[in-house]
């Protein structure tokens, strides 16, 4: 039987260190947060993609052909996405962990 290994701490060079500090402290900004919504809304919108509209790989080949594939699949999505909207569908729930869960039954 092997021993479990050590914990062990990481010294960073003090460069790192701080660049590693800045960045933590640049996350708390409104204004990292109002950039990172824009990013988490558009990863949304490339799962919903893969997901629905098989996007992973063209089925054309050429530069000009996959540009118009990817168009027209935008446009199918927003079309669905109108549909849903007049339809009254709601958006998809944000998925939680199950101890987020447990804890909401508990409280």
């Amino acid at each position: 039987r092997s021993t479990p290994p050590r914990r062990t701490i990481s010294v960073r060079p003090q460069a790192h260190y701080e660049a590693l500090q800045a960045g933590r402290a640049r996350e708390q900004t409104e204004g990292f947060k109002t950039e990172y919504a824009k990013r988490a809304g558009v990863e949304g919108t490339i799962a919903q993609a893969l997901r629905s509209c098989e996007v992973r790989r063209s089925r054309y080949i050429g530069k000009a052909r996959t540009h118009l594939d990817h168009l027209m699949t935008g446009a199918a999505m927003n079309i669905v996405r109108l549909l849903n909207w007049l339809a009254g569908v709601p958006k998809a729930k944000t998925q939680s962990s199950p101890f987020v869960r447990l804890y909401r039954t508990t409280a």
